[in-house]
């Protein structure tokens, strides 16, 4: 059986993921089959699975979920993480960036964007949700969406102009549609060949 993990949370999410009577603990733990022991004086949580827990994998997928709600995100969307399919990626800014307030707060305001237009971008573009708290930029979804989107936030940390970002993500919004395509049909080389003898190579999409 998992064993009992731990990690800490900022004293200012611990409401969120204790929730209106409990409601956000209680989900978590049934959706996971674990216990949640919160100190909200310290910021602490203990993670323990309970005898019938199903999958060995739930306190793993209740770290998870308890470090996304500590990273920013609506308990809703932090609960996503039950899903096999569904991944969370925590992008230290510092680590990029150094740790100077005025380069932390001007690199942020790049990632939102104006009016928040480039969060929404990447969102939309690559169906992830994002979050941005503290020093870290959060991301949840498909493993292969999320990637992307690191890469997107690694290029405005290096300095690449927003039009440049933004026409990256159309090209791997492309190659996404492709691969969802192939892995459909059940194609696994980079050409399609029609009934009617046409080919299809994927480079005349460039």
């Amino acid at each position: 059986m998992p064993e009992t993990d731990y990690l800490k949370v900022p004293q200012n999410r611990i409401g969120a993921l204790i929730g209106s009577k409990g409601g956000v603990k209680k989900a978590i733990e049934k959706a996971t089959g674990t216990i949640l022991d919160i100190d909200g004086e310290e910021g602490t949580v203990y993670i323990t699975p309970t005898e019938d827990m199903d999958d060995p994998l739930g306190v793993w997928n209740a770290n998870h979920i308890v470090k996304a709600v500590a990273r920013g995100f609506n308990p809703e969307v932090a609960l996503k993480l039950v899903s096999d399919d569904v991944y969370l990626e925590v992008i230290s800014l510092p680590a990029y960036i150094g740790k100077s307030k005025k380069a932390l707060a001007r690199h942020k305001a790049r990632i939102i964007g104006k009016d928040g237009k480039t969060r929404e971008i990447i969102m939309d573009l690559l169906e992830v949700d994002m979050v941005i708290y503290g020093k870290t930029v959060s991301l949840i979804g498909e493993m292969d969406n999320i990637m992307i989107a690191k890469e997107a936030i690694e290029m405005i940390l290096k300095g690449s102009r927003h039009k440049t970002v933004y026409g990256f993500l159309e090209h791997k919004k492309e190659s996404l549609k492709m691969k969802e395509f192939k892995d459909l049909v059940g194609i696994e080389d980079d050409k399609i060949e029609f009934k009617d003898g046409i080919e299809f190579d994927e480079n005349m999409l460039q």
